[in-house]
């Protein structure tokens, strides 16, 4: 027991010497002999403080994906008011290289800022350190930062899939698909409503994509209740997981017509079943002709050792497939996701029997995941900008989103078959989660999303994250009460 307070006094006093002097030494004011030396100390300084809030979340006895969001919000806000050079360019986020872009294209810099979706004040700043002796470095760092968050995202989602079995889908009953549709739609509706209601001048393509990020579900968070409670092979849970899943697919079909109606800036009905068709038909190739390219390429590479085998065609299935999504006009995370779906060890049985083999497809993706996708929910919470909360029309909104959020998600419940715990199934499917930041991300990046609505969104997601486990158990231990 004594150990416990001294472990505590240890990490603390490691905190206030390490966070203050990784702050410091991210201004860039001392020379470095290394170009490289900015990038390795600004992706250590994310991880240190991504390692800081996640242990701070299992301390709490809460999700991982809060204690990195929540440290990245308190570091992208108090370095913001103590001036620290590194955050400032990261709280803009994707306007930033929109900056950089239109400045490789001729653009003087100050016009390049300016047109961006900058702030006006923000922009007096920004231009100075861009002009500063460190501005490349700034820039180098930042954009490292945001590839790394990226190749987070897709290997996130790589590893939904890895976890997600076509056998099952197949399986699961009307229940599910009922409690999935009802759990997409719904949000989606209460979402685009109550953004035209909140927000007269709103665009179309804004509301679009503020219903389609409430549709989102994590049912990773639900799982860990439902393990906790050793509930996890009950109907209920089937069906929870089962529509989760089936969620995730309606969610990302969701997504690309959504981006596809921003991209495009059509909205006709030929518009929508075009970005259908193509989902459909990106979906079928690769469910039908990549086992046939797997199996391709591990024919090729029949020589190398096991682990070599697994790492390489992971890797190289998985950017090709989101490459190829992206091509179709589709988000990458769902070439991932994919490629998760029809990914698995039984492809590599010239290496022996699948039970026998020493490493499985998942352990030696996890480094990965466990490595960038912490990068992508620190940069998330440090764009999360809280003077945006001064407003009360961004209030008034994240109460409306937040509202919206849990009505759609619990309603859903409705779908299964009387009989079950329809609000324990509606309860399950609430946590929004890391599924509800992609969808935030993808908004932002195509400039439909602004700073405001971010925040609002991600309010939303860590408040829907925090209210599911403990109503969840409740709702599942009075069932169980009442049935004995």
């Amino acid at each position: 027991m004594t150990g416990h307070p001294y472990r505590l006094q240890s990490l603390c006093l490691l905190a206030l010497v390490a966070v203050p002097g990784t702050a410091s030494a991210l201004q860039f004011h001392t020379p470095h002999s290394d170009p490289i030396a900015p990038v390795l100390l600004g992706v250590t300084g994310i991880l240190f403080m991504a390692l800081l809030g996640r242990f701070g979340a299992r301390k709490l006895q809460l999700p991982s994906v809060l204690g990195e969001l929540g440290m990245g919000i308190l570091i992208g806000n108090l370095a913001y008011l103590f001036s620290f050079d590194l955050i400032i360019v990261l709280r803009e986020g994707p306007a930033l290289f929109d900056t950089i872009g239109n400045l490789l294209q001729g653009e003087a810099l100050e016009l390049a800022c300016c047109t961006q979706a900058l702030a006006t004040e923000k922009t007096a700043h920004v231009l100075s350190l861009l002009r500063g002796p460190h501005g490349s470095e700034l820039i180098q760092v930042a954009q490292t930062l945001d590839i790394f968050s990226r190749y987070g995202i897709i290997f996130l989602l790589f590893m939904v899939g890895l976890r997600t079995s076509l056998d099952e889908m197949r399986q699961v009953g009307p229940d599910s698909l009922r409690v999935a549709t009802i759990g997409v739609l719904l949000p989606f509706a209460l979402g685009f409503g109550s953004s035209w209601l909140l927000i007269p001048d709103i665009s179309l393509h804004t509301s679009l994509f503020l219903g389609a990020a409430l549709g989102a579900t994590s049912i990773g968070i639900s799982v860990m209740v439902l393990q906790e409670l050793k509930m996890e092979s009950t109907k209920v849970a089937r069906i929870i997981l089962g529509a989760a899943v089936l969620d995730d697919i309606l969610g990302l079909l969701l997504l690309s017509i959504v981006s596809g109606i921003v991209v495009t800036g059509g909205i006709s009905a030929e518009q929508i079943l075009t970005v259908i068709a193509m989902t459909a038909i990106f979906l079928t190739a690769a469910v039908y002709l990549g086992p046939m390219l797997l199996k391709l390429i591990i024919a090729l590479v029949r020589h190398l050792d096991l682990m070599e085998a697994k790492m390489f065609i992971s890797f190289l299935f998985v950017m090709i497939l989101a490459w190829m999504a992206n091509l179709a006009g589709l988000a990458t995370i769902i070439g991932a996701f994919t490629a998760g779906l029809i990914m698995h060890d039984a492809y590599f049985k010239h290496w022996g029997r699948v039970s026998e083999h020493t490493v499985c497809i998942k352990d030696l993706i996890m480094p990965l995941e466990v490595i960038l996708v912490p990068i992508f929910f620190v940069l998330m919470g440090i764009q999360v900008k809280l003077e945006t909360f001064l407003d009360w029309q961004v209030v008034i909104l994240s109460a409306g989103l937040l509202l919206s959020a849990i009505v759609g998600k619990v309603f859903s419940g409705l779908g299964a078959a009387s009989g079950n715990n329809r609000w324990a199934i509606g309860i399950g499917m609430l946590p929004r989660g890391e599924v509800g930041l992609i969808f935030a991300a993808i908004g932002k990046s195509l400039d439909v999303i602004n700073d405001a609505l971010f925040s609002a969104i991600v309010l939303m997601v860590i408040l829907t994250t925090l209210l599911a486990p403990p109503l969840l158990k409740y709702s599942l231990q009075r069932d169980s009460g009442r049935a004995e």
